[in-house]
């Protein structure tokens, strides 16, 4: 096992996002079969779509770059938890056992996003 994949494995938001997107497609797949197909399209996009741009961060050609995709990533999950509580509101997973742990989960991801943002632009400064 080499340093990279060590790092990849090791990676607190790597997996956590990768994780929280495995539960968005169930989540999708559970308001498609109960007729749900506009907001749960809006959802599948922005929850899969934060850790594609953690995933591509991990590769960025700067500081600047990694900053850059890591804000991309932060405003996905910012989208996702809007259409998390609309659901939530609009009665549409009330049926839906994980629908709390999913809004857990993406303040959770929130939070440590914003963090590294931060931290990132903190040691950026010269």
């Amino acid at each position: 096992e080499n340093y990279r994949e060590r790092m990849k494995k090791d990676n607190i938001i790597l997996n956590k996002s990768f994780e929280f997107a495995l539960d968005i497609i169930e989540c999708y797949k559970h308001l498609k079969n109960n007729h749900e197909y506009i907001l749960s399209q809006q959802l599948l996009k922005a929850g899969t779509s934060i850790g594609a741009n953690v995933n591509e961060a991990q590769a960025a050609q700067s500081k600047k770059d990694f900053i850059s995709k890591m804000s991309i990533a932060s405003k996905e999950a910012r989208e996702t938890e809007y259409w998390l509580k609309l659901l939530k509101k609009s009665q549409l997973l009330v049926d839906y056992s994980k629908g709390e742990k999913l809004l857990d989960d993406i303040n959770n991801l929130i939070s440590i996003i914003t963090k590294i943002v931060k931290t990132s632009i903190e040691n950026n400064k010269y």
